[in-house]
């Protein structure tokens, strides 16, 4: 029972349930879970490193997030509280030992113990606000594709939109658009003019929306 100590604070009750949780052991390179898995267990890792990642359409693997010493899964505490299954893939980085926390239990500990939600949504606030900014991270790298498709779109004509206009369309920031039309422009994409914009090579804008 020493690893229940990784749960701080927890109420005698609380203490006395955890009798029912156990530890698991893990290799490096083992798969945790899988995307349309059903989650069985709350995992509190005790040491090593998981690394979750998802697949995009594009068939790029995609990091969400590492669990590390101490740390849980946001996906895990998410399935569990929705009873839905994993939409991505969760493998050892290292050898791992965690403390599994059966469904049955976690739901028994959420509605016993001030202490254990208190960790539960503690944990899951980090990951969310780290996820956010992954989310808004992902974004940003994919407006250079975005803008290139906007434009190779409109390449009939002048594109009479001013960089906010464009940029609100695109869901980001008036001055990444202006960074990106000014390379753009460098590389002979697209020529600016005082109050519009002229596709120069709307082949090569579709490329690059391609990501070619």
């Amino acid at each position: 029972m020493a690893e229940s100590c990784a749960i701080p604070g927890l109420e005698p009750a609380a203490l006395a349930r955890m009798a029912a949780a156990r530890q698991v052991a893990l290799r490096r390179g083992q798969g945790v879970f899988q995307p349309g898995q059903a989650c069985a267990a709350f995992l509190v890792v005790t040491a090593g490193t998981v690394k979750v990642s998802t697949v995009t359409s594009s068939g790029r693997e995609l990091l969400l997030y590492r669990v590390g010493a101490g740390e849980t899964c946001v996906l895990t505490t998410a399935c569990l509280l929705a009873e839905a299954d994993y939409d991505a893939e969760g493998v050892t980085e290292t050898d791992v030992t965690a403390l599994a926390i059966p469904k049955p239990l976690f739901e028994e500990l959420m509605a016993l113990s001030p202490a254990f939600r208190r960790f539960v949504f503690s944990s899951y606030g980090v990951r969310l606000r780290e996820l956010i900014g992954l989310v808004q991270e992902v974004s940003q790298r994919q407006v250079d594709r975005r803008l290139a498709r906007f434009l190779a779109e409109r390449a009939a004509g002048p594109v009479e939109l001013t960089h906010q206009e464009i940029a609100a369309e695109l869901g980001t920031a008036r001055e990444v658009v202006s960074r990106l039309l000014k390379q753009f422009a460098s590389e002979g994409l697209v020529e600016i003019e005082r109050r519009n914009i002229i596709v120069a090579a709307p082949e090569r804008l579709a490329r690059i929306a391609e990501g070619v």
